[in-house]
């Protein structure tokens, strides 16, 4: 799997000024947990050795969708997810990867686990994908609250999949401090697809002034393995853009570790542009336009 780097801007602002590495890591989820561990382990070596302070992993690392899900899911104390912490510790990278832990009435959550240095935090996804002949409800229980952490003074948020068609969301992280929102998916494939998600994964960084990390599963037919039926087993073309929506890094549809530099600065001076949270008005129930500025949402 290629390693691909791409350096930062010039610094700026009073948020952190030295850039800091972020490691997106493409891959193909299969059944076999203990597969998916090993790429895990592999990528997570290369993206510190490439001196990344988080690697970000897709939606469902633990075990690829169209399995049954219930069967592999384990509590966040579970051996999966001590495994990835153990691993994420002698490393000293904080990781970012999607699994599956114990729902209700048999179901899952469908949860992103940030763990390493400093950093212990997880988000069960919000917004659940009941579209396009697939229905992510029938085993899976929606989450209710955001997540964001910290690393070296730079604030993420967390986010999957089919939440990125929410910008609410987007901009509750915002809200609760974040200058970068990670969205980790298994991006559905079909017609305008990739399309929809190179779209969307732009709009969600200009309508918060954010920098986006959206690292995608990779499409599965470039390893062989073509996706059949609804399933969502990745489209690859993972990316990063930049707070004005300028695309700074974007994966081809298969396997890739991407290295890329951001400025949290370089948020500080997009909004002293593009000033979109600032001149925000709310819409009342009854149509009308409050005062300017985004209210605030509570996070963890």
């Amino acid at each position: 799997m290629p390693i691909h780097a791409l350096g930062g801007s010039a610094p700026y602002g009073n948020l952190e000024d030295m850039p800091l590495k972020i490691a997106l890591a493409q891959i193909n989820s299969i059944a076999d947990l203990e597969a998916n561990f090993e790429v895990v382990r592999d990528q997570a070596t290369r993206a510190r050795d490439a001196g990344a302070a988080v690697v970000v992993f897709p939606e469902a690392t633990m075990c690829a969708f169209g399995n049954p899900l219930a069967e592999v899911a384990q509590p966040l104390d579970g051996d999966w997810a001590q495994r990835i912490r153990s691993l994420s510790a002698e490393l000293g990278i904080v990781t970012v990867h999607g699994m599956f832990t114990p729902g209700e009435n048999g179901r899952v959550r469908n949860t992103l686990l940030a763990t390493g240095p400093g950093v212990e935090t997880s988000y069960d996804k919000i917004h659940l994908y009941d579209a396009y002949g697939f229905a992510e409800s029938d085993a899976v229980t929606a989450g209710d609250s955001i997540a964001t952490f910290e690393i070296e003074g730079v604030r993420f948020g967390l986010s999957t999949c089919y939440d990125v068609r929410f910008p609410d969301l987007f901009r509750a992280n915002t809200a609760a401090g974040a200058v970068v929102n990670i969205v980790c998916a298994s991006w559905g494939d079909g017609p305008g697809k990739a399309e929809q998600w190179d779209i969307l994964v732009r709009a969600r960084a200009v309508d918060t002034t954010t920098f986006v990390i959206a690292c995608d599963q990779a499409d599965p037919a470039a390893s062989g393995r073509p996706a059949t039926g609804s399933t969502p087993l990745g489209v690859g073309h993972s990316s990063v853009i930049s707070p004005l929506g300028a695309t700074l890094a974007s994966g081809p549809t298969g396997p890739r570790l991407t290295v890329v530099e951001v400025e949290a600065g370089d948020v500080e001076e997009a909004r002293s542009k593009l000033p979109v949270l600032a001149n925000a008005r709310q819409i009342d129930a009854q149509g009308r336009a409050t005062a300017p500025g985004s209210a605030p949402v509570q996070g963890r």
